[in-house]
């Protein structure tokens, strides 16, 4: 049985569609139905937040497909860096593998230069890599740089530059070579990673035939639109200027495309292309898969007109994690104990807390209701993860269970500590929440940084 997460994806929906014809295949992602049979794939819902949901989801799994990144911007308040949340996800991936025997793990990153100055977004992809394996699970690591395909991300941002710019400045950046490949060929190569054992624990490089500069990427895709388009090198401009005008030009979040602008000064370009020889798979060349990719977009543009989606509403919660450092030696555990001793000292003058057993109560000072009350859950804690549910106060919606957790886990190096609030239900008006709540939080957690820093 495999199991893909990010099934619903760039990537996850032709791979689904390509395995399914002779694999049991399962979907996992956080909105679709659970236990819903369509076109034989088994769907699985599952918040990747959450470790005991995503045990359940690769429940009877022998290989787990990682196709998950959280560069995207999402509905619900989200505080933290990228590269933290997606570190925390591949850590609870690979702790749910583990704990649910699944063989191997094959895992979608980025091509990734030798050197050790690397970009915030590559460095986040090895980091991924690292904590995916971290548990005892096998790896099997397929770097590869731009895919093209209808609906990727990159190629979209291509695109509306390529259409909206007849004339573009390009920064030194547009030099630096890159190595595409086509859609089909990722595809081909995941689903033959998942059946060939010569591909476990591996580090496979792939990419098309050509090797480009973005410069030249840019002039075919213009080529592809049928569109003539003048490119002025100017070596001057900035990364934090490109990232700026990348963004307001083709209207794109600036969480997705500030770290995918600062990768652009690498040389992107396979080094070692042992899989695609063991496969006989030299790729598809960049100007017929820019051209299939370019007719499926105008295709899907014509199909489906700009409407906006009638979404079901449902109640916010809050997701808040920050990467701490961590002392010496330290387990999971002890870094909670000392929150939990630091934490009403700081606050002295607004907050108490109190502890019976595994219940901590945080009150206001002549306020007897407690504002949020945590309970230590020991059989869900390990040397390297405590966990607190969030069970009850009056910052929290009761009705809307279950109320969230707070939890201290340890990177796989060791050297940071992870704090992390998951799915909690605000009881303040949402906006109210954004504006005091949130920020006191993280403002508490940046405090409690430099805590265990002097430490």
């Amino acid at each position: 049985m495999v199991a893909i997460a990010g099934a619903t994806g760039f990537v996850g929906r032709p791979l689904v569609a390509d395995l399914v014809r002779d694999h049991a295949v399962v979907g996992m992602g956080r909105s679709v139905s659970d236990g819903r049979d369509t076109g034989g794939v088994e769907w699985r819902r599952c918040d990747l937040f959450s470790l005991s949901q995503l045990e359940s989801a690769l429940a009877g799994v022998d290989v787990a497909v990682y196709l998950v990144h959280s560069m995207m911007p999402s509905a619900r308040l989200v505080q933290g860096d990228f590269a933290d949340l997606d570190l925390l996800l591949a850590d609870n991936f690979g702790r749910a593998a583990a704990a649910r025997g699944v063989r191997r793990i094959v895992y979608l990153g980025g091509l990734l230069p030798p050197g050790e100055d690397l970009s915030a977004h590559l460095r986040s992809r090895r980091e991924v890599e690292s904590a995916l394996g971290a548990h005892g699970v096998p790896v099997t690591s397929v770097r590869a740089g731009l895919v093209v395909g209808t609906g990727g991300s990159s190629l979209e941002i291509l695109l509306k530059l390529t259409r909206r710019l007849p004339v573009m400045l390009c920064p030194r950046w547009t030099s630096s070579p890159t190595q595409p490949i086509a859609l089909d060929d990722v595809v081909a190569i995941l689903r033959h990673c998942i059946d060939d054992e010569a591909t476990l624990g591996r580090i496979c490089e792939v990419g098309g035939p050509d090797v480009v500069t973005y410069r030249e990427l840019m002039q075919e895709t213009a080529r592809a639109l049928g569109l003539r388009r003048l490119l002025i090198p100017v070596p001057l401009l900035t990364p934090k200027l490109s990232r700026l005008w990348v963004s307001t030009v083709t209207q794109t979040s600036r969480a997705l495309v500030d770290p995918l602008i600062e990768s652009l000064r690498h040389a992107m370009v396979v080094r070692d292309r042992w899989l695609q020889e063991r496969m006989g798979q030299a790729g598809e060349p960049l100007r017929s898969a820019l051209a299939r990719a370019v007719e499926g977009a105008t295709r899907a543009e014509r199909a489906s007109p700009p409407v906006p989606p009638r979404r079901r509403r449902l109640p916010p919660r809050a997701q808040s994690v920050q990467r701490l450092p961590v002392p010496e030696g330290w387990s999971a555990t002890r870094v909670a104990d000392e929150y939990m001793r630091w934490l009403p000292q700081l606050l002295r003058r607004v907050l108490r807390v109190e502890r019976t057993g595994d219940v901590a109560s945080f009150r206001l000072l002549h306020v007897r209701r407690p504002a949020l009350e945590l309970t230590f859950r020991p059989e869900r804690s390990v040397a390297t993860r405590a966990v607190f549910d969030v069970s009850g106060g009056w910052l929290a919606r009761p009705e809307d269970l279950p109320l969230g957790r707070l939890e201290f886990r340890l990177t796989p190096d060791g050297h940071h500590v992870l704090s992390g609030v998951h799915d909690f239900p605000p009881r303040l008006p949402w906006w109210i929440y954004r504006a005091s709540q949130a920020l006191v939080h993280l403002w508490v957690m940046t405090r409690f940084g430099r805590h265990l820093e002097r430490i």
